[in-house]
């Protein structure tokens, strides 16, 4: 991890950029260096530590140390996009390797594993990751490599014990890695659990502003299968552009803001909805009743996200339709943006999807939460009088 100034906290630290000042102009925002060559020295050394564009870039390297700053993590590295940052932790593994990985996660990344992964030679084992004997009967010591989590979990908001599955996979030789796009730095550092890496999808809560795609990894340790990823990164190519870096960067100075908002609002919308005529359940940890509601409140720090899901009593037919009688909410996949965002999951999933017809996403944003109530009741009131 960084050094930290004066000890600042995480919160001041990614306000002010790591307190970092150009040296050349006194700037207090970070200029972009968009270089994709550097000079040698007289004999033929790259004492400034910068060779090529592709590994080596300053603005990047500026985003990765306020990312493992909120980790409070040995090193980080940005990549393209969230998917890319995933899909190099699994290229760095062996051919042969088994993973054991949640039948609910990220759509796009569980489609990857089913379809793609053993093309690399990976054996992939889907299981409810929340249950811990369903991941102690799931991993194979000597042949699980990896286990993968996401938690909360999207779109279902499951709940995994990321210290209890990192102590059962080490005693069997296998590594963890967390996807905490959706509790993001502010809410969990899973690596204080005993994580060995934590993913972002950057595009969502650590940019923030619906203009970025990138993708993070923040490592408990520099070891050999770290080395693999950062391989795997610099010859797939699998890189962030220096005004993607300069972009993330400008978002993480609001992180803390802007999910505290989320946060809020979240919780005000599953405690208004939980009580409505036409909705039969709100997914929302932050909930007492929901299952995974003691273990968030340990896990988690000052919130319990910024996303929820309710399902309709009137089914699929009701769900789109209230989807799509919204105003001020957007259809639009994604989330953790300024903007509240909403979709019907399983449209956009499709077959072999384990998201139920009658659910919609929402993704909290930072406009006034009783204008976004009204937005949505009003639609969903209005798609249940249409039948």
């Amino acid at each position: 991890m960084p050094e930290t100034p004066e000890n600042w906290s995480s919160r001041t630290l990614a306000a002010q950029a790591m307190g970092k000042v150009d040296a050349a102009t006194k700037a207090v925002v970070p200029p972009i260096h968009i270089a994709t060559t550097f000079l040698r020295d007289p004999d033929n050394q790259y004492r400034s530590g910068n060779v090529y564009g592709r590994p080596d870039n300053e603005t990047v390297r500026e985003a990765e140390s306020i990312i493992a700053m909120l980790e409070d993590a040995k090193a980080a590295i940005v990549l393209g996009s969230g998917m890319s940052a995933a899909v190099a932790v699994f290229l760095a593994l062996k051919p042969g390797d088994h993973i054991v990985a949640p039948k609910v996660m990220y759509w796009a990344l569980r489609n990857w594993l089913l379809n793609d992964a053993a093309e690399w030679g990976l054996v992939t084992e889907f299981v409810d990751t929340s249950d811990l004997e369903a991941v102690r009967a799931a991993i194979v010591p000597g042949k699980t490599r990896l286990v993968w989590l996401e938690t909360p979990s999207n779109p279902l908001w499951s709940i995994t014990d990321i210290a209890g599955v990192s102590e059962i996979a080490h005693r069997a030789g296998a590594r963890v890695v967390v996807d905490s796009t959706g509790a993001t730095p502010i809410l969990t550092r899973p690596l204080a659990f005993g994580a060995d890496i934590v993913m972002h999808s950057a595009t969502k809560y650590l940019n923030g502003h619906s203009d970025v795609l990138a993708g993070a990894l923040a490592t408990r340790t520099e070891d050999e299968f770290w080395a693999r990823i950062k391989r795997v990164r610099a010859i797939q190519g699998l890189i962030l552009g220096p005004f993607e870096a300069f972009l993330l960067i400008r978002g993480m100075r609001t992180l803390s803001l802007r999910v505290k908002a989320a946060c809020e609002s979240a919780m005000d919308l599953a405690t208004r909805f939980s009580n409505h005529a036409h909705i039969a359940e709100v997914l929302y940890p932050g909930l007492t009743s929901h299952p995974g509601h003691a273990l968030a409140a340990r896990q988690m720090t000052g919130g319990f996200g910024g996303m929820l899901s309710i399902r309709l009593r009137g089914g699929e037919k009701q769900a789109i339709g209230a989807a799509a009688g919204v105003r001020l909410w957007k259809r639009a996949t994604s989330l953790g943006g300024v903007e509240s965002l909403l979709e019907h999951r399983a449209s956009i999933e499709g077959a072999g999807s384990p998201c139920p017809l009658d659910l919609l996403r929402l993704s909290t944003g930072v406009e006034d939460v009783n204008d976004l109530f009204a937005d949505l009741d009003r639609a969903i009131r209005d798609a249940a009088a249409q039948g």
